[in-house]
């Protein structure tokens, strides 16, 4: 029986929610955005130009969408009232600025310039330009300002848009300050929301123009060890993102905010994973490639200093 796994808003997380929109090659969702072109207006005497305008849906309801973590082939969803809030929470932050290239290149130049809910079947403005999308969809338009994406799109290289965020799964997971063992489909299932929820950070503001290092030696032997036990074991634990990650903190690399805002949201649930006792278990290695319990202190501490000097 396939796997189908409900992301949601975790509202208790401030992080929560969509952080950036990529312009892909292919989409998630299999949907197409278009690019609008200006119509020339009688009265203007000028030359046609473009508006570099690209629309199409950033998320659709009820939509399974396919994801391989590595250990296990699943989907993932996202429901009507999951989109509502995540569209609104996009706005709220002040993302609209926020955009890469296949999730992997931070662009300059492209802001979201229209962002409604699709709530009528005939009337909607996306019916215009025939999308035949659901009810709930989150649909956006994109003011392309960066030459190179724009002759990419022309090109045909890039076709519609993608999210990223950080969500969580509806799955309940127990609390217990040590657990005896892990459930290991639970920690599957972190592990590839990471994986899929990765992005490289953006740069919208000026304080992520800022790399921050400094952090305890600690967390860089942890992720050395971690390196050390998975490669014992094959690398079978972790995603690619866990394995980039504790290579990252094993050269004591700088991160940016938005990666500093990932690594504490992924260690303040993974720890329940961890368990000392068992040093082969998966959620022990995976939990040291991040940095383990002094990432974890040092992150938080350094989030909420940066968060003080802003305000």
């Amino acid at each position: 029986m396939e796997r189908i796994i409900e992301l949601i808003i975790d509202e208790e997380n401030e992080f929560s929610g969509i952080e950036a929109i990529s312009v892909v090659e292919n989409p998630a969702i299999e949907e197409d955005f278009i690019a609008l072109k200006e119509h020339k207006e009688v009265k203007l005497a000028e030359v046609d130009k473009e508006k570099r305008i690209l629309m199409g849906a950033a998320l659709i309801p009820n939509k399974k969408i396919y994801r391989n973590s590595g250990e296990e082939e699943y989907y993932i969803f996202f429901s009507e009232d999951t989109v509502r809030k995540a569209s609104e929470l996009f706005l709220m932050k002040g993302n609209q600025n926020n955009s890469t290239l296949e999730h992997q290149v931070e662009l300059e130049g492209m802001s979201v310039v229209e962002s409604w809910i699709i709530e009528d079947e005939t009337k909607d403005k996306s019916r215009k330009y025939d999308f035949n999308l659901p009810i709930g969809t989150w649909m956006v338009s994109v003011k392309v300002n960066n030459d190179d994406i724009w002759s990419q799109v022309k090109a045909g290289e890039v076709k519609g848009f993608s999210i990223e965020g950080y969500f969580a799964d509806k799955m309940e997971r127990p609390r217990e300050s040590v657990r005896g063992d892990y459930d290991k489909d639970e920690l599957s299932e972190l592990n590839a929301e990471f994986e899929l929820l990765e992005a490289l950070e953006m740069l919208s503001e000026e304080v992520e123009l800022e790399s921050y290092g400094g952090y305890p030696e600690s967390a860089s032997n942890n992720a050395k060890l971690g390196i050390k036990r998975n490669k014992e074991l094959g690398n079978k634990c972790a995603t690619q993102v866990g394995k980039v990650r504790g290579q990252q903190l094993a050269r004591k690399e700088k991160f940016t905010l938005p990666t500093l805002k990932r690594i504490y949201s992924y260690l303040s649930r993974a720890g329940e994973y961890y368990d000392p006792s068992k040093p082969e278990a998966c959620g022990t290695i995976s939990y040291l490639l991040w940095g383990g319990k002094s990432m974890l202190n040092w992150t938080e501490s350094k989030l909420k200093g940066i968060e003080d000097g802003d305000k």
